[in-house]
């Protein structure tokens, strides 16, 4: 099935094998063997909170913060999702993070999109990304974040997001500002709800309008917030595996993906973390048919209509969108979009 990836963090998907060359090279304090990194890498099975998930990203992070490493970070990334069989893809990742060493901002976000983007090129893949602040920020650095993000519009940088402890900061219009900047840029707006709180911080989202929500499995539980999410179009990027992870779900079959795909909720599915997860989306798929219950149709239902609230232009998404119907067209029991 070629497949379409909305939810995808840069720092959480560092291959292994990346991780130990930037480890050689770089003054990090990091393990030097496959089976070492793989184990600092990859997040339990199940963790104490979201706030604990969050404590993997801190060795990527370290090793990533110079123009060179994250840019081979980019490339690698997305030639493992077109080998996947992932024909369009959003990464997203936080490039305040990514300037502890004196990177400047603008050199660290062109490294990212630049090699992403050459490496597509090479795979037959579409690449977009998404400039993600943190509420863990100041907020006049998340809107200097937004100001420099608008200098690559035109290069493939496409929305902005807020991600981070939700719980230590809750309130995202905090970085009311950021959002007014960006958006004045002409990038699109979502943003990271639920890993805590429910479907109360999911509501408490709303107030910046986002397009789409990253997570917000919660709504299930709130039947006036899911209709108001359907009226207004708002799509859910879902990710089972990194809930479960995150303490949001107690296992994958427990997750309400088909729920709220049975309820009318625009949904994707997603990884959220190569590598955090340790997990690609050909499985993420395959969970969700044999463990949360999706058939086959929804399925395919679901990754079509990622092409229909994805971030890119239009001129890249109508071809896609051509050849995931072309595909579906030829499967027993599927015909074009669903």
């Amino acid at each position: 099935m070629p497949k379409a990836e909305l939810h995808l963090h840069l720092d959480g998907s560092l291959l292994v094998e990346t991780a130990l060359v930037l480890a050689r090279t770089r003054d990090v304090d990091a393990p030097r063997t496959a089976d070492g990194m793989r184990r600092a890498l990859v997040a339990p099975e199940r963790c104490g909170s979201h706030a604990e998930l969050l404590r993997a990203f801190d060795l990527p992070i370290a090793l990533l913060q110079d123009a060179d490493a994250l840019a081979r970070a980019s490339a690698d990334l997305v030639t493992a999702k077109a080998a996947d069989g992932v024909r369009y893809l959003e990464i997203r990742w936080g490039p305040l993070l990514h300037t502890r060493g004196g990177l400047p901002l603008e050199d660290g976000i062109a490294a990212v999109i630049d090699a992403g983007r050459a490496a597509a090129e090479r795979a037959g893949a579409t690449v977009r990304f998404i400039c993600t602040a943190l509420r863990s920020h100041e907020p006049a650095d998340n809107v200097r974040l937004a100001e420099a993000a608008a200098a690559f519009v035109n290069r493939g940088l496409v929305a902005f997001d807020l991600a981070g402890p939700e719980e230590a900061f809750p309130d995202p219009l905090s970085h009311a500002a950021a959002f007014d900047a960006a958006r004045a840029a002409g990038l699109r707006i979502t943003i990271h709800a639920g890993e805590w709180g429910g479907a109360a911080q999911v509501r408490r989202s709303l107030a910046v309008e986002p397009e789409r929500i990253a997570h917000g499995s919660g709504v299930v539980d709130d039947a006036t917030l899911l209709r108001e999410l359907i009226d207004r179009g708002i799509a859910l990027d879902l990710c089972p595996t990194s809930n479960v992870q995150a303490g949001i779900v107690p296992s994958v079959a427990d997750h309400p993906l088909a729920a709220l795909h049975r309820a009318g909720v625009a949904v994707t599915l997603s990884t959220d973390d190569l590598t955090v997860s340790d997990l690609t989306l050909s499985e993420e798929y395959a969970r969700a048919l044999g463990e949360i219950g999706l058939t086959l149709a929804e399925l395919w239902a679901i990754d079509r209509r990622a092409l229909e609230v994805a971030f890119g232009a239009t001129s890249d998404l109508i071809p896609l969108r051509s050849s995931f119907d072309a595909w579906a067209s030829a499967q027993p029991g599927l015909s074009g979009p669903v």
